[in-house]
């Protein structure tokens, strides 16, 4: 029995989940790090260099941006499955060697490491492989909001598991976490389907198209305004909310959760009724206004907290929506090689995001890195009028390339 169009089937289901909870396993291990790794590096030798700190935890983004096009490109000759594991293996090792780690130089080679590991092109090549298009941005939805949610735990749970196990039990757990993703990708995910009767397009031709290079315009600005915003916002937390640094979770994870709730109907309306159009370019006016209401509106913690909740409601379904509509705007035989260059542009962002937001905050003030974010939401929504949007699929035949 056949399922109708706009009602997932019980596959596609599983598939988003199993394949958010193989990013999640991963991005847990990453996350967990963050809240204390710059506490830890100060007990090794060279952890007094604030710089080197900086690159330690910079160069996972790096090398992410590095490989994340081979490992697309891979994918699409290779096979999903077959580069996901390579990856995930790599990132297990460079798990265990930042575990063994004696000294900073040490710690910057598992990062390495950690970072030559990039999947994420793989992972969501592999969901738009295994999916129709009507409920493809449903799926990188369940993927993106994992992400989001075990950032939240992250933040609640690794004060906690550092002192329990310390700095290099946190990296071992992030390698078993790994090769635990790997067992979950060989024993629930579904086998891709190989691509038939496409001819392989020239790098080139995925690099320059003008509707991709949008879209990878938008997904390098959303996650630099998220890394600049947030080399500032715990500051603000603390001085601005008097909310002391171990209890921000309290205001990061209902955010973050009640975001999910305001974005569910949000993705609804941009699938089942023909709506990415005006929910796309709403998330990122939201976006700008957010931005401009820090900028000009933060002086207390419900203020802060108001922000943060509309900053993750828009992020979050940007997030969703942007690698959907990349999956769907690519040629077929180029779909890795389209999000590989898609997820460079993500880990280039990251980094330059706080590069620049720590930059702009030491020479002119938290303010001004919340002016410059509002000026690049607002910019990217210029660029984002003159997009093409896939047209809705209407089947379960799969129609690449349609533009309204």
């Amino acid at each position: 029995m056949s399922v109708p169009s706009d009602r997932m089937s019980p596959e596609e289901r599983r598939v988003g989940a199993s394949l958010a909870s193989i990013f999640a396993l991963r991005m847990l291990g990453l996350f967990l790090i963050l809240p204390v790794f710059s506490v830890y590096a100060k007990t090794l030798p060279g952890g007094d260099d604030l710089a080197l700190i900086g690159f330690a935890l910079g160069a996972y983004g790096l090398t992410q941006a590095v490989f994340q096009i081979p490992y697309g490109v891979a994918s699409d000759y290779f096979g999903r499955k077959q580069v996901i594991v390579f990856g995930l293996i790599v990132f297990a090792l460079g798990s265990f060697v930042a575990a063994w780690a004696p000294d900073m130089t040490w710690i910057i080679v598992g990062r390495v490491l950690q970072g030559a590991g990039a999947i994420s092109a793989a992972v969501t090549a592999l969901a738009a492989d295994l999916t129709r298009e009507e409920h493809r941005t449903k799926v990188m939805a369940m993927i993106g909001s994992s992400i989001g949610l075990v950032f939240a735990l992250s933040l609640v749970g690794a004060p906690l598991l550092y002192g329990w196990i310390g700095m290099g039990g946190l990296f071992i757990l992030t390698g078993v976490l790994a090769l635990a993703a790997i067992v979950l990708l060989l024993k629930a995910v579904p086998a891709a389907p190989q691509p038939a009767g496409h001819v392989k397009l020239p790098l080139r031709r995925v690099l320059f198209d003008r509707d991709l290079l949008r879209l990878n315009l938008g997904i390098f600005t959303l996650h630099l305004i998220q890394m600049a915003m947030f080399v500032v916002i715990p500051h603000a937390l603390i001085q601005e909310g008097g909310l002391p640094a171990a209890a921000h979770w309290q205001v990061y994870l209902p955010a973050v959760l009640v975001s999910f709730a305001v974005m569910v109907p949000a993705i609804i309306a941009a699938e089942r009724k023909d709506k990415m159009r005006p929910v796309f370019r709403g998330a990122i006016a939201l976006l700008a206004v957010v931005q401009l209401g820090l900028c000009l509106m933060h002086g207390s913690l419900w203020a802060l907290a108001l922000w943060l909740l509309l900053f993750f409601v828009a992020f979050n379904v940007l997030e969703a929506t942007l690698p959907s509509l990349v999956s769907r705007t690519a040629p077929p035989s180029a779909k890795g090689a389209a999000l590989g260059v898609y997820n460079t542009t993500q880990a280039i962002g990251l980094f330059l995001g706080g590069t620049l937001g720590g930059a702009i905050a030491q020479h002119f003030g938290d303010n001004a890195v919340f002016a410059v974010c509002t000026v690049l939401a607002l910019l990217w929504l210029m660029v984002a009028g003159s997009m093409n949007f896939p047209l809705r699929a209407t089947s379960t035949a799969a129609k690449p390339n349609l533009q309204e």
